[in-house]
């Protein structure tokens, strides 16, 4: 499989060529330099919820550019310097610091530079007396080894991350439950080795996370892939944060999925906001002038880049980062749990509350219309928190003027900034509840084991970690008595936890603490039990004792049982397995972890269901059913079962008294039948008379059959199909070969008007690497005028709609016919293309402009790819999810197609807008004017 991601290069491309060919501007007058605030003024900039207050810990000289913080076992606090961001990474100027509270009054009193000339270090984590540090390329271990506070040893733990993207660098390194560092990679990913091994050993780590062994380096992939930000909380469940979706649920562990290479999984990460990934933010601060002003050239179409917002200049998450869960013990109890996430470009700190909604969370905002904490200054750049040794919450401000890629700076602006602005300056913040008495950190270096064993139940988090790391680190097994002991009788659940993965890091977890804490109170220690069974599921009291979570009442326990499951025998996990999946069928988190542990069982399982459910198990056919109609060609129980629920499918498909969906689903289902048999269901489903909700399906379904009769099917329908079902006709005509060219033929017996295909569709055939489909389509555009049509000519011919009269009834109607696949407003349609209140703030003239010249600025995330598999079809869409098994691609209607990586031949960007060209063949002028009429006065 060869995979080309264009979008980066296209979008800095058009960037680059649109800057060239306009005339530059003076700014001066408006992009003033904007001073700072100096330490001793600063609290008094800041508005924090009630409650709460801000302590300064530490500040300028003491401390400069700090981007993350990490305390050792004996509370010094070490400090990450990215000094040389944004543009000056090869000067070698940033730095590792430690700072100490000599008199333990709760604000720092002495620095030392612990490494210093390193790039773009951000992140680090103490272990064995030293510090891991990410400056990427690099994962580097320093360690001072003569007492002078300074490393005198260093070497490379691993090597190989990316560095094109200084906000998409590797970050956030955590201490796990597993007893491993876990590391966020960031966007910009990278092919990833120990420093000590041959580069040919590398793997990509793009779209993931890594966690490693701190004393061998091996490392796993694991979910993930956010852009900066990476936390778990009390109960290893991790989250996630990136610029605009600013708090995220990493759903599943990579290596459950990577078992079923035949699992469609969705993306791991799950955006959770309840108020939306870019939410709008309430900043005290003035919007810097420089944002105004790009916005503005933005909107206009002056300079490129994507128009966010509405193309509002602020007001909304554009530099969410740090997210973290407080799990501190200084705070009220209420607040335990609570998420945190800075936006730098806000200058603010916002929190929401996280509440179950099934296997995954909703976070709700806590502030209303404000935020937790603000500041009026906009140099307040708070990028990530820490728990901290005191049991507060510490705020790590890096403190600059500007925070913004510099490629994201047109030439115009950029030259009146100064990017360097604040590198020598830098505060960190105690967010601390009102009332609240600083408490000096403990020194644990070297404390007695049984002092740490107990710490393992302490109400502070840091505290927790810090002991399950010295006791990593030591292997005491004269303490595994006294953990075995804390893992039954912590009055804290946390406690238990902790001591289950302190035993398992000294290889000394064994039957009777696991089954002792299989029956525990708390189902988050039930859970992790569950896990922890599944290197010693070859005993048979624990297999029994772990399947009798199948009814258990927590759903965690269940989704974490279904994962584990895995580890059996086929005979021993098929029918539980069915019974979770029957259990908790609605729930498609629940129905992915299943199929990861089935294996090469789906027959079975299939099989189980048929006989426990009967045309029930139709819902698990968009699951499983390439697999079982492979299955059904040679095992007679999968035929016979196969068989019958076809049946039930045919008959429920075809009932005019059945709802809709249930219509839906079971014409899905016959995707996996005989197509000679169905032919004629299929002719009856696509009469004109059925709901256009079954026509989209059943068109949909017969485009999964490669018999040369679904061309003749469609094209025989194409006359009476509407706008939106003409669209799902054209992909499958489109979608191989053979259909490809009896839409050719059609169009040369003029069966169909070459008008009515898509250009776009046109223009992508003939890049086909098929000879006479290439050729053909060649000349069908060039009879169109296709390749050589100028979109400006279209627009001009349609400016008369900006001044026509307009009704918006009749542009409500043109909408929802031309539009609504794309985009939704007022309960219709579907969410696939921007936001319509993005294109409203722009102006009538730039939705025209939209409209019929899509390309002209396309953002990359709508870029329309073509993925081409190795059974011959082609598919087209804009990705929205990529695992470790598949790529999900999609289109108009909301209609997707999720293909397993090892079925790909190639995926390619093509580098145009999933939005087509050509739109105006079906509006005239006056149907446009009503359409910009109805869009502008949209509430």
């Amino acid at each position: 499989m060869r995979i080309f991601h264009l979008a980066i290069a296209v979008a800095l491309l058009a960037a680059l060529s649109t800057t060239a060919c306009r005339a530059q501007q003076d700014f001066s007058d408006e992009l003033p330099r904007i001073p700072p605030t100096e330490p001793e003024a600063a609290l008094k900039t800041f508005q924090v919820a009630d409650g709460f207050h801000l302590e300064p810990v530490a500040a300028e000289p003491l401390v400069t550019s700090p981007v993350a913080v990490e305390w050792d076992a004996d509370g010094r606090m070490y400090v990450c310097e990215m000094r040389g961001y944004s543009e000056d990474r090869d000067a070698g100027i940033s730095r590792i610091t430690r700072l100490e509270d000599v008199d333990h009054d709760g604000t720092y009193d002495r620095s030392v530079v612990f490494v210093d000339e390193l790039l773009w270090p951000t992140a680090l984590f103490p272990f064995d007396g030293g510090l891991f540090v990410a400056d990427a390329p690099n994962i580097y271990y320093f360690k001072d080894t003569d007492g002078d506070g300074v490393a005198d040893v260093r070497h490379i733990a691993l090597t190989g991350f990316n560095i094109h993207n200084v906000q998409g660098l590797l970050n956030s390194f955590h201490w796990g439950l597993d007893n491993r560092i876990h590391v966020a990679c960031g966007t910009v990913g990278g092919k990833v080795h120990r420093g000590q091994d041959d580069p040919s050993t590398a793997v990509e780590v793009r779209g993931r996370d890594i966690a490693f062994d701190p004393r061998t380096y091996e490392f796993e992939r694991t979910s993930g892939g956010a852009q900066h930000g990476m936390c778990f909380d009390d109960w290893g469940r991790k989250f996630a944060s990136s610029n605009s979706d600013h708090i995220q649920q990493v759903m599943y562990e990579d290596r459950y999925i990577a078992r079923n290479p035949q699992l469609k999984a969705p993306n791991s990460r799950l955006s959770i906001a309840v108020d939306g990934p870019q939410a709008e933010v309430f900043r005290t601060s003035p919007v810097e002038p420089w944002r105004i002003v790009r916005t503005r050239l933005r909107v206009s179409g002056q300079v490129r880049g994507p128009v966010e917002g509405g193309g509002r200049a602020a007001g909304y998450f554009t530099g969410a980062t740090g997210i973290t869960i407080y799990r501190g013990d200084a705070w009220p109890q209420q607040w335990k749990g609570t998420a945190i996430v800075g936006d730098v470009g806000s200058n603010l700190v916002h929190r929401k509350r996280l509440e179950p909604n099934g296997v995954a969370f909703k976070a709700h905002r806590i502030d209303e219309k404000s935020e937790f904490v603000t500041s009026n200054d906009i140099w307040f750049r708070p990028a990530q928190f820490a728990n901290a040794p005191d049991g507060t919450l510490h705020i790590i401000d890096v403190c600059r003027e500007v925070i913004e890629h510099p490629a994201s700076l047109p030439p115009d602006i950029k030259k009146h900034l100064d990017l360097t602005a604040g590198r020598d300056r830098g505060r960190i913040y105690r967010l601390a509840p009102d009332g609240y008495r600083f408490r000096p950190a403990p020194s644990l270096s070297t404390a007695p084991t049984q002092t740490l064993v107990t710490l393992l139940q302490h109400a502070n988090a840091w505290h927790r970690e810090t002991a399950a790391r010295l006791l990593y680190e030591r292997q005491d097994r004269s303490a595994i008595a006294a953990i075995e002991a804390l893992a039954g009788n912590a009055s804290l659940p946390q406690g238990r936890l902790h001591a289950m993965y302190a035993l398992a890091g000294m290889d000394a977890l064994d039957e009777d603490v696991l089954l002792a804490r299989l029956r525990d109170e708390h189902p988050q220690v039930r859970r992790h039990a569950i896990r922890l069974t599944e290197p010693l599921l070859d005993s048979p009291a624990l297999q029994a004792a772990v399947l009798q979570h199948v009814d258990d009442e927590s759903l965690d326990v269940r989704y974490q049982l279904a994962f584990t499951l895995g580890y059996l025998p086929a005979e021993k996990r098929i029918a539980p397995l069915a019974r979770l999946l029957q259990a908790d069928r609605d729930d498609s988190w629940m129905r992915m972890a299943v199929l990861s542990s089935i294996g090469d069982d789906t027959d079975q399982l299939f099989v189980t269901l048929a006989e426990q459910t009967g045309a029930d198990a139709a819902f698990v056919l968009p699951l499983i059913g390439d697999q079982i109609a492979d299955k059904a060609k040679t095992d007679a129980a999968v035929r016979d079962a196969l068989s019958s629920l076809l049946t039930d499918l045919q008959r429920v498909a075809g009932d005019e008294q059945q709802p809709p969906a249930a219509r839906r689903q079971a014409i899905s289902g016959l995707q996996f039948g005989d197509f000679e048999a169905l032919e004629a269901t299929f002719a009856e489903l696509l009469d004109g008379r059925q709901p256009l909700s079954v026509q989209r399906q059943a068109l949909t379904t017969l485009g999964r059959f490669a018999d040369q009769q679904v061309a003749t099917m469609v094209l025989e329908v194409w006359p009476g199909l509407s706008p939106q079902l003409r669209q799902v006709a054209t992909e499958i005509l489109f979608s191989r070969p053979a259909f490809t060219a009896a839409l050719f033929d059609a169009l040369d017996d003029q069966q169909i008007a070459v008008s009515e295909i898509a250009p776009t569709r046109l223009k992508l055939a003939a890049e086909s690497g098929n000879e006479s489909i290439r050729a053909r389509a060649a000349s069908y555009l060039s009879h169109r005028g296709g390749k050589g049509e100028s979109r400006q000519a279209v627009i001009d011919a349609y400016r008369k709609s900006l001044n026509m009269a307009a009704d918006a009834a009749r542009g409500r109607a043109v909408f929802r016919k031309q539009c609504a696949g794309c985009h939704a407003a007022e309960g219709v349609g579907h969410e696939t293309g921007p936001k319509l209140a993005t294109l409203q703030s722009r102006g009538a003239e730039t939705i025209l402009v939209n409209l019929l010249d899509p390309n002209r600025e396309v953002n990359p995330q709508y870029l329309n790819y073509v993925v081409l598999t190795v059974d011959g079809r082609t598919l087209t869409g804009m990705i929205t999810a990529e695992s470790a098994t598949s790529v999900t691609l999609r289109r108009a209607d909301a209609a997707t197609d999720t293909v397993l990586r090892e079925d790909i031949e190639q995926i390619r960007s093509t580098g145009v807008s999933l939005m087509p060209e050509g739109l105006e063949e079906n509006m005239d002028p006056q149907a446009v004017a009503d359409l910009l009429r109805y869009l502008m006065e949209l509430k």
